[in-house]
């Protein structure tokens, strides 16, 4: 473990990402402030909102909607599957 960050998501102590995982200033918040495991966490959450709502990430539209849910997701009050995702067993 290289590097370690207080994570907003696990806590105290965790193995930080190894750079900003995009520009900017939340890319370097994220970098700063979120664990290896907990990009992973959103990264498979992440997935379930591109595909069910159908998120085109290189259009504006779609990074502004991906943004908004990884702030809510890592500092706000949480980022909600959408209402018709079920989960395949």
């Amino acid at each position: 473990m290289d590097r370690t960050v207080d994570c907003v998501k696990l806590g105290p102590n965790k193995e930080g990402l190894e750079k900003p995982p995009f520009k900017g200033e939340l890319g370097e918040k994220v970098f700063n402030t979120i664990s290896k495991e907990a990009w992973g966490m959103w990264l498979e959450h992440s997935k379930i909102l591109i595909n069910e709502y159908r998120l085109d990430l290189t259009s504006e539209h779609g990074q502004k909607i991906w943004f908004s849910e990884l702030e809510k997701y890592f500092y706000g009050d949480g980022s909600d599957l959408p209402d018709e995702f079920v989960e395949k067993k």
